[in-house]
């Protein structure tokens, strides 16, 4: 009997692990073909030419630097208003607030938030930013639409990463003599760096995947700016996804999307791998 119950284990085991091995084999070639289809038809029209030049109608010239800096001008504004607004957050709910039924309500807001369209953050960020507060279309204004979308992220992956803290670094900080502030700052946070950083990624990665929200907020100019001028209302600039949507969609120019997705695909993997090595850096310095 325990024999026939061994096998039948054995057969489900292996069955599983079958499945398992299978799903992600699927997966993998997926991603892989993805990939190089990418690189495929994104390559051939890639040059430092491309990539240094603006679009011009009157040079005949067509190029992405505006909208690589209108991108990577959104991601910095947007980080650095929305990491210490969630990071803030997240340490309020989970070590100074006491009513747990508030903190549990605001944990179900948040959840919420995270799965609203983003074209329907466009519409607020358009009525609020652009029009009531007389930002204009610019890149400003979708930051701070940015902001609202991605706050969400932040607070919950913090959040989470704060509750795996044992609570015994705090109790053992606070017999110490430290303040509360202090436990939090030197303790409590050095060990919750993968949390922010893994919320930071997730958050760059909807940041430069964005397109709806921004189409009503930061437009559609191929507008070149100083990185100081990028704060400044009615600067409007479109990202490298705006792009590719015209491109593809109202210009019919394939080639040119496939080299802008490719341009995407490896600004997307530069940055969460320097945020990976800031993570790291830190970690080293916290166990220095």
């Amino acid at each position: 009997m325990k024999d026939e119950i061994s096998k039948k284990r054995k057969i489900k085991i292996a069955l599983l692990n079958t499945l398992v091995y299978l799903s992600a084999g699927i997966m993998i070639l997926m991603l892989a073909g993805i990939i190089g289809y990418i690189f495929y038809r994104g390559l051939p029209e890639l040059s430092l030419e491309f990539l240094t030049s603006a679009p011009s109608l009157v040079n005949d010239t067509v190029g992405v630097l505006p909208n690589i800096l209108n991108t990577v001008y959104i991601i910095l504004i947007t980080l650095v208003i929305v990491l210490p607004l969630g990071v803030g957050a997240a340490i309020y709910l989970n070590e100074y607030a006491k009513n747990k039924r508030l903190v549990k309500i605001i944990e179900s807001a948040t959840e919420t938030l995270s799965g609203i369209p983003s074209i329907i953050y466009g519409l607020v960020g358009m009525l609020i930013f652009v029009q009531f507060c007389s930002l204009g279309t610019s890149l400003i204004a979708g930051a701070l639409t940015l902001v609202i979308m991605t706050l969400p992220t932040i607070i919950r992956t913090t959040q989470e990463s704060l509750k795996t803290i044992p609570n015994s670094y705090r109790e053992g900080s606070l017999a110490l003599g430290a303040g509360k502030w202090h436990m939090i700052r030197t303790v409590v946070l050095p060990s919750a760096v993968d949390g922010i950083v893994t919320g930071c990624i997730l958050s760059v990665g909807r940041i430069i995947g964005e397109s709806a929200a921004l189409l009503f907020t930061a437009g559609m100019a191929n507008n070149l700016f100083y990185i100081f001028e990028s704060f400044l209302p009615k600067k409007a600039g479109s990202t490298l996804t705006v792009a590719l949507y015209m491109y593809a969609k109202e210009r019919g120019e394939f080639e040119i999307a496939f080299t802008i997705a490719l341009i995407l695909m490896l600004l997307t993997f530069i940055i969460n791998l320097s945020a990976k090595l800031a993570g790291r850096a830190l970690r080293k310095r916290k166990e220095k």
